[in-house]
């Protein structure tokens, strides 16, 4: 089983475009910029073409030839991603405490929807 430091690290840019395809499941890379349009109008079909052809690459990506237009798929589940990122976060930036990071995010502001959310979770996981 890889761990979290053998799985690609995505780009800032690669996470913004994983966020379109997450919901989607797999989509060409037209359909991908169709989507991306709607919130960042400025990005380019070749950018984005250009882009899942790298993630690809990495691994980040797998892709289905069959096609005329090839399909892409995200390599990982939107939460075996996020969790892997985050045990990495938890590492680098936190000395491996759980807490700490979950304290420094509780720290950075949150709505109260969100704190009943969180006081909601933890009285339900409760002894």
């Amino acid at each position: 089983m890889p761990t979290p430091a053998d799985i690609p690290k995505p780009t800032a840019a690669e996470l913004d475009l994983l966020q379109v395809l997450w919901p989607l499941g797999a989509a060409t890379a037209r359909q991908v910029h169709e989507a991306m349009q709607k919130t960042r109008p400025e990005v380019t079909y070749a950018t984005v073409l250009r882009l899942m052809q790298i993630m690809h690459t990495k691994g980040l990506l797998s892709r289905d030839e069959s096609e005329r237009s090839h399909v892409y798929a995200p390599a990982q589940p939107q939460d075996s991603l996020q969790t892997n990122l985050l045990k990495d976060l938890m590492q680098k930036a936190f000395a491996g405490s759980a807490k700490a990071l979950v304290l420094a995010a509780l720290k950075s502001g949150i709505s109260k929807k969100e704190r009943a959310e969180i006081e909601k979770l933890l009285k339900d996981d409760g002894p």
